[in-house]
């Protein structure tokens, strides 16, 4: 019997070990939210590169519509909202047209819609092939998923056309080995990337695939697979180019071209050594084709469609000549190229500002604290040390076997009175 209750009771854990869980907590909420604290509705901020969207099914049921994180909060508390994590290139819907004549609280004056948002069927609570919610209420036992990084679905391990979850890239400790994953279907659109060297691709620890970091001795060495191309049209490596455009500070030259532009259909992107920021991107294109090959017109034959995963900042490998960046734009994958649409940026900005509002919020401290005499400052120095003093002294003593209960707390508080009342007596 006394083994039952063992297992029945709560597991403890230490003051400290509650406060780092807090602060865990508090910074994945900061990683998805991209510190946003969620007091200002983003639609003034137009299509955001990337942003945390949410779906409120109790205003519009068939989930076509997104709303930022101050609008789940302020306009839709209580309501059966999806929690989205984060969507690239998205714009606030929240009381437009598909609320019903329901204004946003936070910004009211808004479009009837925005044409250029991008739904699919994650804003109805469903993901991946099998069309399933998250957390599945059906399952005892939850499988990991993961997301593709071109139409931003959420597919399940056991779902991604791969014959074991072991063929996921990941090191002995369970850590992911890549940086992106595209799924099956995207991978068809995405199949250029078979024409680069090998090792743009992570592979898992069962395979022996080339790094990026040793890729030179790679090309050296000749063991890159035959499919793919390891000199360009110069016969210079690929990857002494990659090399050198990534680690050179200096700028890659750049050529006279012209590609339609995604922002306006129609008008032409100009390029000359005089300007090479072409379009609202501010896409710098080079002079060279790093791989040799129009990937517009050179077909990549699959022999199944496999998932791909990619390794480590494999983006700042793309290719950025003018003829494969018209080709990324036609097909609507030219935020490849952008640094800022990765994960990677987005949780470095969240956590740039949450240490700024640390800094704020310790500053506010000392700014209250200086705005006191002499005695207020020691009268509040004080009390947080009875108030420490109290608390170490009721751990020392406290029965560990024993849960906290609301009474041991207010006594903790009544003894902190009683102190007060004794050194001001």
């Amino acid at each position: 019997m006394a083994d039952a209750f063992e297992d029945e009771a709560e597991q403890t854990v230490t003051i400290d070990e509650y406060i780092e869980e807090l602060e865990a907590e508090e910074l994945e909420a900061d990683l998805v939210l991209g510190g946003d604290e969620g007091k200002e509705c983003t639609y003034p901020r137009g299509y955001m590169k990337r942003q945390a969207i949410f779906s409120c099914l109790t205003c519009v049921p068939g989930g076509t519509a997104g709303v930022c994180t101050a609008c789940s909060l302020s306009c839709h508390d209580g309501h059966e909202v999806v929690e989205l994590w984060t969507k690239r290139k998205f714009c606030c819907d929240c009381g437009n047209s598909k609320f019903g004549g329901v204004l946003c609280k936070l910004c009211p004056d808004k479009e009837t819609e925005n044409s250029e948002n991008s739904y699919n069927h994650n804003f109805r609570g469903s993901y991946c092939t099998c069309g399933r919610p998250y957390p599945d209420p059906d399952v005892k036992e939850q499988i990991e998923m993961i997301q593709c990084c071109i139409c931003e679905d959420w597919f399940h391990e056991n779902h991604l056309g791969l014959n074991s979850s072991d063929e996921i890239p990941r090191d002995e400790d369970g850590e992911p080995l890549y940086e992106d994953f595209i799924c099956q279907q995207c991978a068809i659109t995405c199949s250029f990337l078979k024409l680069y060297p090998a090792y743009i691709l992570a592979m898992s620890k069962q395979n022996n695939a080339p790094s990026v970091s040793n890729a030179e001795n790679v090309v050296d060495n000749g063991s890159l697979a035959s499919s793919y191309p390891d000199k360009n049209e110069d016969k210079v490596p690929v990857a002494e180019i990659l090399g050198n455009s990534s680690s050179s500070g200096s700028k890659p030259e750049s050529v006279s071209t012209k590609e339609e532009c995604v922002c306006d259909k129609g008008t032409e992107i100009n390029v000359s050594s005089e300007d090479t920021k072409p379009c609202h991107e501010n896409q710098e294109l080079s002079a060279k084709c790093i791989i040799g090959v129009d990937i517009n017109v050179s077909s990549v034959p699959l022999e199944k469609m496999e998932p791909m995963f990619l390794s480590k900042k494999w983006r700042e490998f793309l290719c950025k000549c003018g003829t494969c960046y018209g080709f990324y734009t036609r097909n609507g994958i030219e935020y490849l190229t952008d640094k800022e649409d990765t994960i990677e940026e987005y949780e470095k900005m969240a956590k740039s500002k949450r240490e700024e509002k640390l800094k704020q919020q310790e500053g506010a401290e000392m700014n209250f604290l200086n705005t006191l005499d002499h005695v207020q400052k020691i009268e509040i120095l004080s009390g947080i040390a009875d108030m420490k003093n109290e608390f170490r002294t009721f751990l020392e003593s406290f029965d560990q076997s024993k849960p906290v209960t609301s009474e041991d707390i207010k006594g903790v508080f009544e003894n902190l009175a009683k102190k007060k009342k004794q050194r001001l007596s």
